[in-house]
């Protein structure tokens, strides 16, 4: 096989099915790694416009075969393309021959803007597994294919040179795949596989680095001698190591080694050094005792001036400790009402008057009493009730928290160190919507921190963040986890009273840079449950440069795919479905397209709508490429990057390279963003930049999140001698439309934390391709499961969710995935549900059906969230005359859209239309 270009890794099966859409002749094909089970394929056919797909498995020898049904013969081979090869003939089983392949789109290597990366979109020409040989189709191939090989890879080194400085190097690499790869492969034929000419270049390009390795190394071990003992002789073979004249790779790896060792160990020696001499000398030090840590700091009673009525002046005095709200009319020297916690039913937030909020407490005899009050601000508004919430949390009774706050920052640190004091950073204060000065100081539950080009080491900077925390908050936060790549960093720190509820901590990176193999570029992420709800956190940095939009998106679906976070049971859904809350920030890299100094005239008038019209992430989030149902705040904030180092006044948009002038233009490439499950409680109350640290050419920036969390349910009822009552979830049909050219079978697969196991259907009753492109299935209520959560109790399920995967009996690979809040559906009644269906970061379809959730009679009881007694309201709703009612969390909106772009017409190319629009 000319290198087996049917053969196309990893990509996804809607977009394999675009491929051979494309093609459109019966007998296209082409092979992609199945999602189903690792180390299988799935070959892919196209035949009267509908895509069948083929597991190809490998047995314990390594062979492969496609499955075939039970009783049948399967064939087996040693390679994949000898596979191919033999099902290229016609009465082989399939639906017809394997005609014509379907080859990988030939894409420019792309390289990164600093010159640091230089990888495709992640669908470069690679080699064909077969069997256990990742080589066999070059080794199959004749000699003229081996010099195509040749040419090729020469070709794609001469892509890069134009942006590396290191000329020299890649001249020893132009020799090499010239004239010695061929000798390299024929060796490699003959089952040599030792590469020696690719060694004998590798050791002629790093001369140069041997030379500075044993610079380097001859000054630390001349600093290390000034701290040894005095008896402590010279290693001799070091000294020899010194002195060769043919180095080799071996040594060259013993070399930086040494390196590594003596700059671990340096600090130690030279610390234990002087602690003898003080000690032999009987030295006196200025005591260096750590100060007792300070008590943690009581809430000061702050003060609000507000506007009671039409004209009337008054001032809000909130108590945190006492746990009491003071309102004093102006000129008065006593407060006319002074309104306990308890007596608190309710706090209304206008949406339509922005610094307006309705009180709604009790006041005796049996009466409830109302009053609007208008803050100075909508930042004041906002300090207000937190203060009120906070005071609700600490005046509580609850054994477990219903709700925490969240802090998230992102920082690309610019490989500078940071400043004494990042203050401003880990306070939300500066631009943007940021926390005002009477909460600002109060601590958050959980700090996550991202950063990006952190030339600080591990523990070095982790320490710096907690004595930072502890200068500000006196809280000792401890540490939840800390996952680095290369100099990509998140840390997770936490209070210490809320460390036993931290369980199943996962950490894991993705690399992104040249080749998927270069940590330069990539993302880190942690997840962990906090008591019963699941936390996930995904600090990134994407490609750079103002044209690689396609690659950042590319960038973005690598990481979703190849992150290993969460519970393993849930490793087949999508990244995005596995978590209650998942954050996602970095250093997005997404640009505005737009002249540079039209740019710089908008921010100047602070008019950020029209540059966020053109910013690229977006626009694709407009397009559904990236980040999909995603939510992000509000940007009221200048763009971050690229600033004048030292300054926060100019935006240095020329960059000098070697190359020439690049034009970075001033862009929000530092991004937060969340996605949370239906039904669920999370509220962003800050989202902003710092505008006093100015050490980097980004400046810092920040979200503060308000989170609801459930805890391990105990139910209230005592286990009785007789059957305990079951709570039933029941089915009545559901219909589903999923994007593709298949005609398939299918059955649904259900998760939920609240059932003993997974559960599955049957086969779908009802199928139909009536639209060119899509398949509708429908399921009725015999063929769907009851299910019967482990808990019977309203409390406990109204926190639950469903996860379903629609799934292919052949391939048992997934159509789309999605999450189903289980609170709405409790009732003796059935109740619609409609969703979208995602698989991999696509969309790929949309769900609807009818079910409901029965509990028993007497496990009806519930109670109020801490949060659900804040609620929303336009100005002109009236709250009811006697005790409002528990409002429930706001339905999410089928998409989350940024603010500034406009609502898109209906689009009848998206599957999700027919449902909700009534297309049959």
């Amino acid at each position: 096989m000319a290198a087996a270009s049917w053969y196309h890794r990893d990509i996804s099966r809607v977009v394999a099915e675009e491929l051979l859409a494309k093609a459109g002749r019966d007998g296209c094909f082409l092979v992609r790694d199945s999602e189903s089970v690792s180390g299988a394929y799935a070959l892919c056919l196209l035949f009267q416009r509908h895509v069948h797909t083929y597991r190809i498995l490998p047995d314990d020898e390594g062979l492969l075969s496609v499955q075939t049904i039970q009783g049948i013969q399967a064939k087996c081979f040693r390679t994949l393309p000898d596979l191919i090869g033999a099902y290229q003939q016609p009465n082989n089983g399939l639906v017809t021959p394997l005609l014509y392949p379907v080859h990988r789109p030939r894409q420019a290597a792309d390289e990164d803007s600093d010159g640091e990366d230089g990888r495709g979109s992640g669908h470069t020409a690679s080699t064909v597994p077969a069997g256990g040989a990742g080589v066999g189709a070059w080794l199959s191939a004749p000699v003229a294919g081996r010099t195509h090989i040749s040419q090729q890879l020469h070709q794609r080194l001469q892509e890069q040179v134009h942006s590396s400085p290191a000329s020299d190097f890649m001249g020893f690499m132009a020799e090499y795949l010239n004239h010695h790869l061929q000798l390299d492969l024929e060796a490699l034929r003959h089952g040599h596989p030792q590469l020696r000419h690719l060694s004998t270049a590798l050791v002629t390009a790093c001369r140069a680095l041997h030379r500075r390795i044993d610079f380097t190394l001859a000054g630390l071990e001349t600093l290390a001698r000034v701290f040894d003992p005095p008896m402590s002789p010279r290693s001799p073979a070091r000294e020899q190591g010194l002195l060769t004249s043919d180095p080799d790779l071996e040594l060259l790896l013993n070399k930086i080694s040494t390196v590594n060792h003596l700059l671990s160990s340096l600090e130690k020696k030279v610390l234990k050094s002087l602690q003898e001499t003080v000690s032999r000398h009987n030295l006196a030090l200025p005591s260096v005792a750590a100060a007792p840590p300070p008590a943690a700091k009581p809430l000061a009673v702050q003060s609000f001036e507000v506007k009671v009525g039409k004209s009337q002046r008054a001032t809000l005095t909130v108590d945190v400790e006492s746990g009491t709200v003071a309102i004093t009319k102006r000129g008065s020297g006593s407060p006319e009402e002074t309104i306990p916690q308890d007596k608190i039913l309710q706090l209304i937030k206008y949406q339509s008057v922005q610094s307006k909020v309705r009180l709604v407490y009790d006041r005796e005899p049996q009466r409830n009493l109302s009053r609007d009050f208008i803050f100075p601000n909508a930042r004041k508004r906002e300090a207000f009730c937190q203060l009120l919430q906070l005071m609700k949390i600490q005046h509580s009774n609850l054994d477990e928290p219903d709700l925490i706050s969240v802090y998230v920052g992102t920082w690309n640190m610019g490989s500078t160190p940071p400043p004494r004091s990042i203050a401003s950073w880990l306070t939300s204060r500066g631009l943007g919507r940021t926390q005002d000065e009477t909460t600002a100081c109060i601590p958050h539950d959980i700090y996550v921190i991202g950063t990006q080009e952190n030339s600080l080491g591990d523990r070095e900077w982790v320490e710096f963040l907690r004595a930072s925390l502890k200068t500000l908050m006196a809280i000792d936060y401890r540490v939840v986890a800390l996952q680095c790549l290369w100099s990509i960093k998140i840390v997770v720190l936490v209070k210490p009273e809320h460390e036993r509820r931290i369980s199943h901590v996962h950490t894991s990176s993705v690399k992104t840079g040249i080749a998927n193999t270069l940590g330069n570029k990539g993302a880190v992420g942690v997840s962990f449950l906090f008591n019963g709800t699941s936390l996930g956190f995904v600090n990134c940095h994407l490609a750079s440069g103002s044209e690689k939009t396609h690659r950042r998106n590319q960038n973005y679906s690598d990481i979703l795919r190849s992150l290993v976070l969460g519970d393993k049971r849930l490793s087949a859904f999508d990244l995005t479905l596995r978590f209650t809350h998942l954050f996602w920030f970095g250093d997005l890299n997404y640009r505005l397209d737009m002249d540079v100094q039209d740019i710089l005239a908008h921010v100047t008038k602070k008019e950020f709508e029209a540059l966020l019209a053109v910013d690229q992430l977006n626009l694709e989030r407009e397009k559904n490429k990236v980040f999909l149902r995603f939510s992000e705040g509000d940007i009221s904030f200048p763009p971050t990057y690229r600033y004048e180092r030292g300054s926060r006044d100019t935006y240095m948009w020329q960059k000098f390279k070697p190359t020439g002038m690049r034009i970075n233009v001033p862009s929000w490439c530092d991004r937060i963003l969340w996605k949370s499950h239906p039904e669920t409680h999370v509220v962003c109350n800050s989202y902003g930049c710092t505008d006093d640290i100015v050490t980097s050419d980004h400046s810092p920036v920040f979200a503060t999140f308000e989170v609801g969390v459930t805890s391990q349910f105990v139910p209230k009822k005592a286990p009785g001698s007789g059957p305990e009552p079951l709570a039933c979830i029941e089915w009545e049909s559901i219909e589903v439309i999923v994007k593709t050219t298949s005609r398939t079978k299918c059955y649904i697969e259900f998760h939920s934390y609240c059932l003993e196991e997974a559960q599955r259907s049957g086969e779908n009753t009802s199928q139909s391709c009536d639209i060119p492109g899509f398949l509708k299935l429908g399921w009725s209520t015999k063929h769907l499961p009851v299910l019967n959560p482990i808990l019977p109790d309203l409390e406990y399920l109204g926190d639950q969710h469903l996860l379903l995967s629609i799934k292919g009996v052949e391939s048992c690979e997934s159509f789309g995935e999605c999450c189903i809040a289980m609170r709405s559906m409790i009732g003796s009644m059935a109740q619609q549900f409609e969703t979208f269906l995602f698989h991999r970061g696509e969309e790929t379809g949309s769900i609807r059906g009818w079910m409901k959730v029965r509990v028993p009679k007497d496990r009806r009881s519930t109670r109020e969230r801490l949060y659900e007694w804040i609620s929303f309201e336009e100005e002109d709703a009236k709250p009811a005359a006697d005790a409002p009612t528990c409002p429930k969390p706001p339905l999410q909106p089928l998409r989350s859209r940024p603010r500034s772009l406009p609502e898109p017409a209906a689009d009848y190319t998206n599957p999700a239309y027919f449902i909700f629009e009534g297309v049959p």
